[in-house]
C-alpha cells in the first residue's frame, strides 16, 4: 500500500455511516462534534450554507463536496438567518451523528435540498499527520473538469445510498474510501500548484522522502536505520535526514515506531494472530520488548488493547 492509502485504511475503526437526506426550506441543521471522525457532506440537488463557529458562512451549490476532516461540528441550513434543529440522532449515542439511510423530511413547501452525508471513525490516538495538519473543513466547488475522479466517485456514492440493492452494503465502503482518497490528492494537488510545497504535500512530493515513506509503509518488518533508508533513496546520511524531518515533522525512526505501533493496533483490532506474530509482522523480534513499546504509544499492554477495540466494536455493532 502506499502512504496516502495507509492515511485512512490503517486507522479506521468501527462501521461507515452514509445518509441521503432531503430538505425542503426553510430548514436548518445542527451536526455534532464527532472527535476522530472523518466526515463529509455533498451537495446533490439545490443550494445551502454550510455554517461553523469562528467561520464565515459557505454556500454550497448542487455537486459541492465539503470534507471535515476532524469531524467538526457543524450546521447546514437553507440561510444562514434559518434557526437550526437539533441532531439527527443524540450526542452521546453509540457510532456517528449520521442518520443511516434514506431521510425525506418532507411537509414543507420551499425549494428542496438532497445532500449526501456520511462519516466514519479513525482511531483519535493514531491519526496520521497529514489529516491533522489540514483545515477543519475543506470545501471543494463542483468542477467535473477539474475533478472528474471525484465527480465520478459522488455518483456512485449517491446512486447506492439512494437505492441500495445486493452489494450495496460492500460497495458503500469501498466508495467511501475512493471518494476520501480524490478529496486527498486535490488537496495535495492544489498545494503544490499554489507556490512551493510544504509539509507533507512537500513529503509526498519530494521523490527522496516519498520513496523513504513508502518503503517503511511496505515493509515495517524491516531492520530500518537512518542510513539503510538513505542509501535507499540515494542520499547521505545527513541530508537524508533534514530533509525527512523538515517535511515530515519528525526524524525518520520516530516515524517509523509511529507507523510500526499504528500498524500494530491495526492488527490487533482486525486479526486474532499472536502477539508474537503481531509483534513480529511489525519488526520486533521480542513479544516482551514489543509489548513495552506498545504500551508506551497506546498507554495499555496490546492484550489489554485487543480486549478494548472488540469490547468497542461490539458495542457499535449493537447500535449501529
Amino acid at each position: 500500500m502506499d502512504v496516502l492509502s495507509d492515511v485512512i485504511t490503517v486507522a479506521r475503526t468501527g462501521r461507515p455511516r452514509s445518509a441521503w437526506v432531503r430538505w425542503h426550506a426553510p430548514w436548518g441543521q445542527r451536526f455534532p462534534a464527532v472527535p476522530g471522525a472523518v466526515a463529509f457532506q455533498v451537495v446533490l440537488e439545490g443550494s445551502c450554507w454550510f455554517l461553523a463557529p469562528g467561520a464565515e458562512p459557505v454556500r454550497l451549490g448542487a455537486g459541492d463536496v465539503l470534507f471535515l476532516p476532524h469531524g467538526s461540528g457543524h450546521a447546514l441550513a437553507d440561510d444562514p438567518a434559518t434557526p437550526l434543529t437539533a441532531p439527527v440522532c443524540k450526542p452521546d449515542e453509540p457510532g456517528d451523528a449520521y442518520v443511516a439511510d434514506t431521510v425525506d423530511r418532507l411537509g414543507l413547501s420551499g425549494p428542496a435540498t438532497v445532500v449526501l452525508c456520511g462519516a466514519y471513525e479513525l482511531d483519535p490516538t493514531r491519526t496520521h499527520p497529514l489529516l491533522l495538519a489540514l483545515p477543519d473543513f475543506l470545501h471543494l466547488p463542483a468542477d467535473p473538469d477539474r475533478h472528474p475522479e471525484l465527480h465520478a466517485a459522488v455518483t456512485l456514492l449517491a446512486a447506492e445510498v439512494a437505492s441500495p440493492r445486493p452489494g450495496t452494503g460492500a460497495i458503500i465502503p469501498a466508495l467511501l474510501d475512493t471518494l476520501l482518497m480524490y478529496v486527498l490528492r486535490s488537496r495535495l494537488a492544489e498545494r503544490r500548484a499554489d507556490g512551493p510545497a510544504t509539509g507533507w504535500a512537500a513529503a509526498l512530493a519530494d521523490p527522496a522522502v516519498a520513496a523513504a515513506l513508502h518503503a517503511v509503509h511496505n515493509a515495517p518488518a524491516e531492520p530500518w536505520t537512518v542510513g539503510k533508508l538513505a542509501a535507499e533513496v540515494g542520499l547521505s546520511r545527513a541530508a537524508f535526514a533534514r530533509r525527512f524531518a523538515s517535511t515530515v515533522g519528525r526524524p525518520p525512526l520516530g516515524y517509523l515506531t509511529w507507523w510500526r505501533m499504528t500498524t500494530a493496533a491495526r492488527h490487533l483490532r482486525t486479526t486474532d494472530a499472536p502477539l508474537r506474530v503481531v509483534a513480529a509482522r511489525v519488526g520486533y523480534g521480542s513479544e516482551f520488548a514489543f509489548a513495552a513499546a506498545f504500551k508506551r504509544a497506546h498507554g495499555m499492554a496490546p492484550g489489554t488493547y485487543r480486549s478494548y477495540a472488540a469490547h468497542r466494536d461490539q458495542l457499535a455493532d449493537e447500535h449501529g
